[in-house]
C-alpha cells in the first residue's frame, strides 16, 4: 500500500522536485488567492494569468527569459486598466476584459507565428510540473518568501482594503499604495507559478484551495494556513493520480484542487441543514408551537 502512495516520490527525483514545486506553488497561490478571493478579484487574476502570454511569447522570440517577458505582459495589462479606467467612463471589469482579450488574442497570433512555438506553447499554457528543476525551486522559494514578508507586513491595511477602500482611507492607509502592493503580491505569485503549472491551471490554484478555505474560516491567517494545506493534499494527489494513470500532472493538480472545494462545500452545506434542522425544534419546545 505505501509503495502506491510513497514511491513515486521515493523512486523518481523528477517526481519530488515536481511535488516541491507543486507545494511551493500552493502556498504562494493560497496567500495571494486569498485577497483575490476576499476582494472579489477573480477577473483581474485571472486576466493576469492570462495577459501574461503576449510577454511570453516575446521573450521567447528574443531568447530572453520568459520570467521577464511575463512581468512586462504583467505590468503592461495592469497599467493599462489603471489608466482606462482613470481616462474613461469604463469600469475596471470592462477595462479588464478588453485587454484580457487582447493581450491573449495577441500572444495566440505571436505563437502561431512560429513554428518552433508547438510544444512551448502548450508549457506556456499547462505549464510542466514534472520539469521542475532546482534552478527554477530556488526562484519560486524566493518570490514565495517576500510575498509571505510583504503579506505579514501589510496585512491590515490588506484586510482593511478586503472590506473596502473607505474603510483603510479611515483607518489611515494610502488605498492605492496598498492595492499596487497588492496587487503586485498577485503578479508574482502568477510569474512565480506559471512555469511549473502554467497560465491557464495556475488561476485554479489561485481560487479553489482559498474558496475551499473561505468555506470553512473567517480569519485572514487561518484562512491562508487552510488555502495552502488545500493546495498541498491537491498537489500531492494529482501528482499521484498522473503518475499511476498517465495525466496530465499540473491538470489533475487543479482538478483536485476543484474536488477539495466540492466536498467542502457539500459537507459545510449538509451540516448547516442539520444545525438549522435543529435549532427550530429547540426553539419551539420539539416544533409543536408556531411563531407568528
Amino acid at each position: 500500500m505505501t509503495d502506491y502512495f510513497l514511491a513515486p516520490f521515493l523512486d523518481n527525483e523528477f517526481m519530488r522536485l515536481a511535488l516541491l514545486a507543486g507545494f511551493v506553488t500552493a502556498v504562494i497561490c493560497a496567500i495571494a488567492g486569498t485577497f483575490i478571493v476576499l476582494r472579489g478579484l477573480a477577473f483581474i487574476g485571472d486576466a493576469l494569468a492570462h495577459g501574461v502570454l503576449p510577454g511570453i511569447a516575446a521573450a521567447t522570440l528574443l531568447g530572453v527569459s520568459t520570467i521577464v517577458g511575463a512581468a512586462v505582459g504583467a505590468a503592461v495589462l495592469v497599467g493599462g486598466v489603471g489608466l482606462i479606467t482613470r481616462r474613461t467612463r469604463l469600469s475596471s471589469d470592462t477595462a479588464i476584459g478588453l485587454l484580457f482579450v487582447g493581450m491573449l488574442a495577441l500572444g495566440v497570433i505571436m505563437t502561431s507565428r512560429s513554428e518552433s512555438f508547438a510544444g512551448d506553447l502548450t508549457q506556456i499554457l499547462f505549464g510542466e510540473l514534472l520539469g521542475a528543476d532546482s534552478s527554477q525551486l530556488a526562484w519560486m522559494i524566493g518570490s514565495t518568501m517576500a510575498v509571505g514578508v510583504v503579506t505579514y507586513v501589510c496585512r491590515r491595511p490588506f484586510m482593511l482594503l478586503c472590506i473596502s477602500r473607505d474603510l483603510a482611507r479611515a483607518n489611515g492607509f494610502n488605498a492605492s499604495l496598498y492595492e499596487a502592493l497588492m496587487m503586485s503580491v498577485i503578479g508574482v505569485a502568477i510569474l512565480a507559478s506559471f512555469q511549473s503549472v502554467g497560465t491557464l491551471l495556475v488561476f485554479g490554484l489561485l481560487i479553489a484551495p482559498p474558496s475551499t478555505a473561505a468555506l470553512v474560516t473567517r480569519r485572514l491567517h487561518t484562512m491562508i494556513i487552510v488555502a495552502s494545506i488545500s493546495g498541498v493534499v491537491a498537489t500531492y494527489s494529482g501528482l499521484l493520480a498522473s503518475y499511476h494513470y498517465d495525466l496530465a500532472a499540473g491538470a489533475s493538480v487543479v482538478v483536485s484542487a476543484s474536488a477539495i472545494f466540492v466536498v467542502v462545500f457539500a459537507a459545510s452545506t449538509l451540516r448547516r441543514r442539520q444545525l438549522s434542522g435543529s435549532h427550530p425544534a429547540v426553539a419551539h419546545g420539539g416544533g409543536h408551537h408556531h411563531a407568528h
